[in-house]
């Protein structure tokens, strides 16, 4: 009966060390959510938002591949240096962020394509739309040891949007039929993570 108990004891044992779970937070500080946009078909404006949240759950704390991931941006906090741009960004021609003052990734799960890169599956959710999104991601440098004793690892993460797919529905053309700003955006993820 003893030898029974053990074996039972030593299975659940091994089951949750199976399924435990290495949790780590984006570091505000020194994470962004960058954005390229085309305009009037001549130049690239770009911008950022400032604010953003994130977690992440991986297997240990050296691999990422099936890694869980959620991501939260502050819609208010979009800055292009520009405070006039800024103010247009946020009403209902582009995010409409009274109403809509997130963005989120949700469900979403990196891959591991080779060794530090990997393709980021979710759900992108920018004013009442969600949809499916895929990002090529790199690992930059494996997983460190700060100078304080915690575990830091870094991610680059990069993504094109139709952002009419996201009803971002400012749709001014010049005469030529050229949009005054471009429908494709393309998103770039820096993220700096700090093991719990």
């Amino acid at each position: 009966m003893k030898t029974m108990l053990s074996l039972v004891t030593s299975l659940v044992l091994l089951g949750n060390m199976a399924f435990a779970q290495v949790k780590w937070t984006v570091d505000p500080a020194h994470s962004n959510v960058r954005f390229e946009v085309n305009h009037l078909g001549i130049s690239v404006i770009d911008g950022e938002f400032s604010k953003l949240a994130g977690a992440v759950e991986s297997k240990d704390s050296t691999q990422f591949n099936q890694a869980k991931i959620s991501f939260e941006i502050d819609v208010n906090s979009i800055n292009t240096r520009i405070a006039a741009r800024d103010k247009h960004l946020k009403n209902d021609d582009f995010f409409n962020a009274e109403q809509f003052p997130k963005i989120t990734l949700t469900d979403a799960v990196l891959t591991a394509t080779k060794k530090g890169e990997f393709t980021l599956k979710g759900n992108l959710t920018i004013r009442d739309i969600t949809k499916p999104v895929v990002f090529k991601v790199k690992q930059n440098n494996g997983v460190i040891t700060d100078p304080w004793g915690k575990k830091r690892a870094g991610f680059t993460a990069s993504t094109s949007i139709n952002r009419m797919d996201y009803n971002i529905k400012y749709n001014d053309k010049l005469p030529n039929g050229v949009e005054a700003v471009a429908s494709e955006v393309k998103i770039i993820v820096n993220t700096e993570l700090v093991k719990n």
